[in-house]
């Protein structure tokens, strides 16, 4: 029984590899510490995607199925209310037991036992392969978790340390220019070959305005603008949660920007470094996009406008670092592979969306709430992992995500 998809088989190993790959430069402490409730210990990202496979595939699949520590359940559990309990999110840091390396015996276990399970698959194989799939998608989502919580945590440790030594060089940002969209019906949501998410559909229909879309993402050096122009001073600026959050949180800048009397630095996983003015803006929260958006006489544009001009262009192209670079080719540039876009779309379901049965039908139906949709990939989404029809979503005043901005206006 050696014919299960060679496709998923291959791309199980290797993903599972990746993410193993991405914790190797770090200590143990590294790996243990949580720097806020919303991130997570890099080694409970580990132990999270492992306890995925066990608990949703082998758990259902394989005979004779025993759990490699019955704890692991509730202490590696997200979100799932269908599995059971659940340990605090906000105390993951906490979990100085199981120690790194059990949790690396974890996923060696597991990866062992996938990996005979696909050997001898039998019963629903289509039913096996969709959940294969699923958790693979899903681990890539934490590839990207761990940069970006990591990412934090090292921004917090006064030595500036670096993750990873990056490249020095970096382009030119080409003018920003707009580009005209004729609007009308236009068809929303995944359909098709290919993986999705369930968020993703039913693909339906949308009537759009004309509209324009910046060809570019906003620059460092734009957003400085703004910075020394007063933005962060005027309330007429600003969404009155977002005054708020600016005066009680007393934010003046992105974060990880850092004001020296020689300029602007930013920290990144590459260490902190003098701030590119060419660069794409990042980790600026829905708030102050949509207070640079006023301030530049124009707005976020839609999830759906942002869909519609991204239609048939080139899907998430591999990063080339872990830091989003200018780009300053003409067209519609930079929709993948730098910053994730905010857009002016509250999270919801599309018309007829149903969610899964069970506990995986919590995956993303019930975050529906309180969200805005990011579109596009950022530098530090794996390759791959990224299309025209993914809808990311955070809160509006999260920034700790390689999050950008795409400016719009009506014609």
């Amino acid at each position: 029984m050696r014919d299960f998809n060679p496709d998923l088989r291959h791309a199980f190993a290797a993903v599972r590899r990746h993410t193993v790959a991405l914790a190797a430069p770090l200590s143990e402490e590294d790996c243990c510490v949580q720097s806020m409730p919303d991130a997570s210990p890099v080694k409970w990202h580990l132990a999270h995607t492992t306890w995925f496979f066990e608990t949703f595939i082998l758990e259902r699949f394989e005979p004779a199925f025993q759990p490699f520590h019955p704890m692991f359940r509730v202490l590696f559990n997200s979100y799932y209310n269908g599995v059971g309990d659940k340990y605090p999110r906000p105390q993951r840091g906490m979990l100085t037991r199981p120690a790194l390396e059990e949790v690396k015996a974890y996923r060696e276990n597991v990866d062992r036992r996938m990996a005979a399970l696909l050997d001898g698959a039998h019963g629903d194989r289509a039913e096996l392969a969709r959940l294969l799939e699923l958790g693979l998608e899903h681990e890539k989502q934490h590839q990207e978790l761990v940069l970006t919580d990591l990412k934090h945590l090292l921004s917090l440790n006064p030595l500036q340390p670096v993750y990873r030594t990056g490249p020095e060089e970096t382009g030119k940002a080409g003018p920003l220019s707009w580009l005209g969209f004729d609007g009308g019906i236009a068809g929303i949501g995944h359909s098709g070959k290919g993986f999705c998410f369930d968020n993703e559909t039913p693909r339906h229909r949308q009537f759009l305005e004309p509209y324009q879309l910046a060809s570019r993402l906003v620059t460092n050096g734009e957003y400085a603008a703004f910075i020394e122009a007063g933005g962060y001073r005027d309330p007429g600026l600003w969404l009155s949660e977002g005054w708020d959050w600016v005066q009680t949180q007393r934010i003046a800048h992105p974060l990880y920007w850092r004001a020296t009397e020689a300029g602007w630095e930013e920290f990144t996983l590459h260490g902190s470094r003098p701030l590119r003015l060419d660069d794409p803006v990042t980790h600026v929260s829905y708030f102050e996009a949509d207070a640079y958006a006023r301030w530049s006489d124009a707005r976020l544009p839609s999830e759906f406008e942002w869909e519609h001009a991204a239609a048939g262009t080139e899907q998430g192209v591999p990063p080339h670092g872990l830091q989003p670079t200018a780009d300053g080719r003409t067209g519609l540039g930079q929709l993948y592979g730098a910053g994730w876009q905010w857009t002016a779309s509250s999270y919801a379901p599309y018309p007829g969306y149903r969610p899964a049965l069970g506990a995986i039908g919590e995956y993303n139906g019930k975050f529906m709430v309180n969200q805005y949709v990011l579109r596009g990939s950022s530098c530090a989404t794996p390759a791959h992992h990224s299309r025209a029809t993914y809808r990311n979503f955070f809160p509006a005043p999260a920034r700790w995500q390689f999050t950008a901005i795409r400016l719009a206006r009506s014609s």
